[in-house]
Parts: structure tokens; C-alpha cells; sequence
């Protein structure tokens, strides 16, 4: 289950987070023994309690179109099943919750979270189509044995961009905006076409239902990774007889686009005799994400904590994000007031206006408003759009030989 997972992940880092492994397990965790997976649990927790409400939801609308005697009986067995379903989390809140010496933390949400979303980034962000479309190009056909080859067969590159047909002259609203350039018409803003390094940063938290490759019905799971030039194995670091393998690893993988843009993330079955099998992987476009402006370089986390399990891990601040996005949108703002207010185009934001540091020394700071504006970048007239959230994303894995077959 996911909470004994949780213990053993305890125990393996209670050695360096403060005593022996075993009293992990008595103690309250302090904030202090959170980590990132505490955070992990906890946001599958609240996935898991959505769907549930959905669910209870959808019976219940069944319900309503039955008699009334039966929706009586039914609701009060629905109850009973929810007071159950909802004990064991009530439970682990408990487990989670910080030591009572601190009073003001209790009204606090107990454990910061993420968005877990049980399918790819894409399909939640129209495929980060934003301006940027991705067309196959495909090899004509030669002779008869080519009439049965598959289109992925065919690839042979792909064409990325933006058409765009308009009437000239533009109207006058868009030739007025700040900073139009005519030689670029509709096609404002948009970024050179100049080589760019990346970092490129994989977390693999793991992977669940692999289909077993082993005639024990289980399998040897290790990561491959690729990109570009770049081809890791992560062999030695198999997982043995395991179908569902928590991985929790992460790879860092520099990169130029538009040369290197297509990850491909592998699952393979390790196998002492012979060769590895791969059991499925899945590509994901980075670029695509890169110039996306959606902005999913790095998601945007609910708080903005400099320190702790939930230390803010992009590499700009909230507040350096939120000007150069009003900059480039051409937004009025960000103006920050007193009293904890921030101002962008036509609306006020408020938030708090103090940051502790490790030693609980107070600071002024203006990155928690920053965060409530890019949290709410799409309610932004024009410029604005949903914004990537801090996540994990949950993709397919297919294999070639399987084609359209989860694996």
C-alpha cells in the first residue's frame, strides 16, 4: 500500500534525516523529515479523493432518477461506505501532522502538494500547440512493399511552425500595440530561431502495471534514457521481480535545441543472459514545451518557501517570472502596493508579504504575491493563460512491436 511504501521510503532517508530509520515511524514527523515524497503521497491522497467524489457524484445522480424509498436505503449505505473510505485518510492526516508545540501551524494545510495528473502534460495543454504545430514529413511511397508500411514507418523529420493567413493592411488595433514590428505582422514576439542550450532535468518517480517480461511473470525493470547524443542506462540499478518499481531517480541531460528536442524515457527488462528488452517507452517533445507559453520549463508551485521539503526550485524567482511574462505580453505591472497588494493590468492581487528563513528570522519579500498572480495568470485580459503547475504526470509506455498497447 501507499503508506507502507511511504515507511520504507521513511526508513531509507530517516538515516540522514535526523536518528535511526525505526523512529521515523513513532515519531510525529517535524517539518524537518518531510520530503518530497511526503508530498507526493499526499497530493495522490487528494487525487484519489477527487475521484472518489466524482464517483459519488455520478452514483448519486443515478439515484435520484430511482424511487424514493430506495434512494433513502442507498444514501445511507453510501454514507457508511464514505465514513469508511474516509477513515484511513483521516488516519494518515493524523501521522502526517506536524508536533503540537507549534501551535500556528495546525490551521496551515498539513503538507504542501503537486498536481498529479493521471495522463500526459500534453493532453491537458492542447499538446503545447500554443504557435508552434508539428507536421510529419513522410517518405514517399517506392514500389508495393511500401503500400503496407506504417506512417511512423515513413517519418522521416518533422516540420515545426505557424501559418498564418491574414488580410493586409493589419488592422489598426494590432499595428498600435507597443513594440510592433511590421515585418513580423501577426507574428509578434516569438523567439529566434538561434541555437539553445538546455539543462534538461528527468525525475522518474515509477512506474506501475508493467507488463512482466520474465516467464515468472514478473520483471527486471531498470530506466533508459535518450536524447540527442546522450544515451544513459541506468542498468545496474535494476529493480528485481517487480511489476510495479518505485524508481525515484533523477538524470540531468544538456542539450541544443532545434538539433536535440525528441526525449524518449524507456522502461527495459533486465536480463542476465542475451539482451534487455525494452517493455515500452514514451517521447516527449521538449521543445514544444520549451516555447510553449504555457510555460512548462519548470511548474509553478502552490507556496514560495526558501527552505524545507518544499523549497522553491525554479531557477527564477516568482517575481522575475511574473515581469518578464508581463513584459513580454505587454501587461501594465506588476505595481506592488502597500498592505500587501499587487497590481497587473486591470486587477489586484493580495497576499502575504513575509518569508521566514531557516532560523525563523521574518523578511519582507514580494515573491508570495508574485505567486497568487501567476496562479492566476489566465484570468490575465490577453496575455494571459493557464500556466503549468508544479506536477507529475503519468504517460503510456508502448512499445513498438505492440503497437497502440499500453505495456
Amino acid at each position: 500500500t501507499e503508506e507502507e511504501k511511504e515507511k520504507k521510503k521513511k526508513k531509507k532517508k530517516g538515516g540522514g534525516g535526523g536518528g535511526g530509520g525505526e523512529e521515523v515511524e513513532e515519531e510525529e514527523p517535524d517539518e524537518s523529515m518531510l520530503d518530497w515524497w511526503s508530498k507526493y503521497f499526499a497530493s495522490i491522497e487528494t487525487m484519489k479523493e477527487q475521484l472518489r467524489q466524482q464517483e459519488a457524484a455520478a452514483a448519486e445522480a443515478e439515484e435520484k432518477e430511482e424511487t424514493e424509498i430506495g434512494e433513502g436505503s442507498k444514501a445511507q449505505a453510501k454514507n457508511k461506505d464514505k465514513d469508511k473510505a474516509k477513515a484511513p485518510k483521516d488516519d494518515k492526516k493524523k501521522k502526517q501532522q506536524p508536533v503540537p508545540e507549534l501551535p500556528e501551524k495546525k490551521n496551515k494545510q498539513k503538507i504542501d502538494e503537486l498536481k498529479v495528473f493521471n495522463k500526459e502534460l500534453e493532453a491537458e495543454f492542447d499538446n503545447f500547440e500554443d504557435w508552434l504545430h508539428t507536421f510529419n514529413l513522410l517518405r514517399g511511397k517506392i514500389g508495393d512493399n511500401d503500400d503496407n508500411a506504417t506512417e511512423e514507418e515513413r517519418i522521416v523529420g518533422r516540420f515545426k511552425g505557424s501559418m498564418c493567413v491574414y488580410k493586409v493592411p493589419l488592422p489598426e488595433d494590432i499595428t498600435k500595440e507597443a513594440g510592433y514590428d511590421p515585418t513580423f505582422g501577426m507574428f509578434q514576439g516569438i523567439p529566434s530561431n538561434d541555437p539553445i542550450n538546455v539543462l534538461v532535468r528527468v525525475y522518474v518517480v515509477r512506474a506501475t502495471d508493467l507488463h512482466p517480461a520474465d516467464i515468472n511473470g514478473k520483471a527486471d525493470p531498470y530506466i533508459a534514457i535518450k536524447l540527442g547524443k546522450t544515451d544513459i542506462k541506468d542498468k545496474e540499478n535494476y529493480i528485481s521481480k517487480q511489476l510495479n518499481p518505485v524508481f525515484g531517480k533523477s538524470f540531468d541531460i544538456e542539450a541544443t535545441f532545434p538539433m536535440e528536442s525528441m526525449l524518449t524515457v524507456a522502461v527495459y527488462d533486465w536480463d542476465l543472459v542475451g539482451t534487455d528488452d525494452l517493455i515500452g517507452e514514451t517521447k516527449i517533445d521538449l521543445e514544444n514545451r520549451f516555447y510553449s507559453k504555457h510555460r512548462a520549463t519548470c511548474g509553478v508551485s502552490q507556496t514560495y518557501s526558501i527552505h524545507g521539503y518544499n523549497t522553491w526550485r525554479d531557477p527564477m524567482k516568482p517575481s522575475q517570472i511574473l515581469s518578464k511574462l508581463c513584459k513580454e505580453g505587454k501587461v501594465d505591472g506588476p505595481h506592488f502596493g502597500p498592505g500587501g497588494k499587487v497590481k497587473v493590468a486591470n486587477r489586484v492581487f493580495t497576499g502575504p508579504t513575509e518569508i521566514e528563513d531557516e532560523n525563523g528570522q521574518k523578511k519582507p519579500t514580494d515573491e508570495h504575491l508574485a505567486l497568487a498572480v501567476l496562479r492566476h495568470w489566465e484570468d490575465i485580459p490577453r496575455a494571459g493563460c493557464r500556466l503549468v503547475p508544479e506536477h507529475v504526470e503519468t504517460r503510456p509506455l508502448l512499445n513498438p512491436d505492440k503497437p497502440g498497447i499500453e505495456q
